[in-house]
């Protein structure tokens, strides 16, 4: 991938602008090659500068962000976008991926979180805030509805290892001598696992944990 040299930025605030592009300037070797104060000025100057590179809020007048990265995209394909937004609601944050940013940051990052992001976007890769990951994450697994969570999140752990021990070909009284445990409190996790998973025999067993990982074919 060709390496970013020319910036636009697009913020409504001038102060943001300005130090942002001191920030660029002196700390990279990018070149901010124009500024705008608007999602429909930034679009024109994009479409005219031809930047490798635009740096977007969400929240500008005439055009917002979201809108102007997807012009942008349509019309510019291989200019790449960042948001970089004070918003960290997930929907913003879904729009302006659909739209076809490159990545999103929140406006109380470090410098050296820009930095990492544009390193990233440079090189081909998505870039996330690492709050709006872990927001994206805990948004994720609340939505998991029980039957599709995965073993690590169904089975506890010391399920975990009686399952894999009974996969590997292991009987319960040696599985309780390995674990230090009763052959009566194995048989329990025994009934556990087989319940939680839906399960009925030994065979459904082993190939539930070949096919979750848990121990190799």
């Amino acid at each position: 991938m060709p390496k970013i040299k020319k910036v636009v930025l697009a913020d409504d605030h001038r102060i943001m602008l300005d130090g942002l592009r001191s920030l660029l300037e002196s700390q990279t070797k990018l070149k901010v090659a124009g500024s705008a104060t608007s999602g429909r000025e930034a679009l024109g100057m994009v479409l005219e500068l031809r930047p490798d590179l635009v740096i977007m809020d969400i929240s500008m007048p005439d055009l917002n962000g979201i809108d102007a990265t997807r012009q942008i995209r349509e019309a510019l394909p291989k200019v790449k976008v960042i948001a970089l937004s004070i918003h960290d609601n997930l929907r913003y944050v879904s729009e302006m991926i659909k739209a076809g940013a490159s990545g999103y940051l929140l406006k109380q990052c470090a410098f050296e979180e820009l930095a990492l992001c544009l390193s990233m976007v440079e090189a081909g890769q998505f870039y996330l805030s690492p709050f709006i990951s872990q927001r994206l994450l805990q948004d994720y697994l609340r939505s998991l509805p029980a039957e599709q969570k995965d073993p690590f999140s169904l089975l506890t752990g010391r399920e975990r290892e009686v399952l894999q021990l009974l996969a590997e070909g292991i009987g319960v009284k040696q599985i309780a001598s390995i674990l230090n445990l009763s052959v009566k409190t194995v048989e329990t996790h025994r009934q556990n696992v087989m319940r939680k998973i839906g399960a009925h025999s030994l065979a459904e067993l082993v190939r539930y944990a070949i096919k979750e990982g848990i121990t190799p074919a």
